[in-house]
């Protein structure tokens, strides 16, 4: 029954059964906490650069542009010059 609805239904009832009734309650709050409020949305130009990066290595065919070897490695390296210079000044996102 694994990956059905029935499925879940019976995972569920276990994992309540065994860490009690509010057992998703307690997991969501810890991921909530956890969150720094990260992500692509604090920092745009991270998102501009992993997209660049995603796009140079993407293995479907352009019509336009081929990559180089060159290209790949200037967006890895800006990644690297990003992520020491936000651990340098100190930012948490």
């Amino acid at each position: 029954m694994a990956g059905t609805k029935e499925g879940g239904l019976k995972a569920a009832q276990t994992n309540k059964a065994k860490y009690g009734e509010d057992f998703y309650k307690k997991i969501g709050a810890d991921g909530g906490s956890i969150s720094s409020g990260g992500g692509f949305a604090a920092d745009p130009q991270m998102a501009s650069l992993a997209g660049r990066l995603g796009g140079l290595k993407s293995r479907r065919d352009s019509v336009r542009f081929k990559p180089d070897s060159d290209a790949i490695k200037s967006a890895q390296k800006e990644i690297k010059i990003h992520k020491s210079y936000r651990k340098y000044n100190g930012s948490n996102s």
